[in-house]
């Protein structure tokens, strides 16, 4: 079951790989030739997505003229806080292009294998995250807590124990028509009570804890990385350099 809407937030500075970044944000860093951004884009459309919204912040003029040829329908929304906001915050911005859609939710900083897409719609549940089982987890990684069945999410965040977590979150997932607009109030009931430090998955912990099912889409083996540094950049560069 493929979305034929697209989220992809991309507001952040990306400090740590400047001087790159200094007149782009992190999703236009190339990697093997070619753009996160432009890497995203062409696995989305290839899974027939019409739609795209683009969260930004940090050189929003950039984004857009990355994408004034995008094959299909763009949308910015402009978290004009994004350097004191974390990204729960970009993401409730774009209530009004989503609600009501179902839609994949992209980390504008992680480049992946179309096929992490393919597995996230072999779920059935209102909203499915890609969860890589087989990663070695650290403290900085967004760990997922299973259930016995490995199959359904229990709870998110980095703070927990890695003894206790069953894979890392990579920063895809897809959300549901249905479960949109539970997403977008919750995500706007942390942003009015000005917890706007939160991470989007604490707001995706909340819901799982009032009885939302998030199925876990295990992409253990598919290639994927999240850039933030230099060497992130060097690795997902041996990755998908082909």
């Amino acid at each position: 079951m493929s979305a034929p809407a697209a989220v992809i937030l991309a507001a952040g500075v990306g400090s740590r790989l400047r001087p790159l970044t200094d007149d782009r944000p992190k999703a236009l860093v190339s990697v093997g030739g070619r753009s996160i951004l432009r890497r995203a884009l062409d696995a989305l459309v290839e899974r027939g997505v019409s739609l795209l919204v683009v969260a930004t912040g940090y050189r929003e003029d950039a984004l857009k003229t990355a994408l004034s040829d995008a094959p299909l329908e763009v949308t910015f929304v402009r978290n004009s806080e994004y350097e004191r906001t974390q990204n729960s915050v970009s993401l409730a911005l774009c209530r009004n292009a989503l609600e009501g859609r179902s839609f994949y939710r992209l980390d504008g900083d992680v480049v992946f294998a179309p096929e992490v897409l393919s597995r996230l719609d072999a779920i059935q549940a209102p909203l499915v995250a890609a969860i890589d089982r087989g990663r070695r987890l650290d403290a900085e990684a967004m760990k997922a807590r299973l259930d016995a069945t490995g199959t359904r999410i229990v709870e998110f965040g980095k703070h927990l124990e890695l003894a206790r977590s069953g894979g890392e979150s990579i920063g895809v997932e897809r959300v549901s028509a249905e479960a949109s607009t539970l997403l977008f109030d919750g995500l706007d009931r942390a942003r009015h009570a000005g917890e706007v430090h939160l991470y989007y998955e604490d707001v995706y912990s909340r819901l799982i804890a009032a009885g939302l099912h998030v199925g876990a889409a295990d992409v253990s083996g598919v290639p994927w990385c999240e850039v933030d540094s230099p060497e992130d950049l060097e690795q997902a560069t041996r990755l998908f350099s082909q």
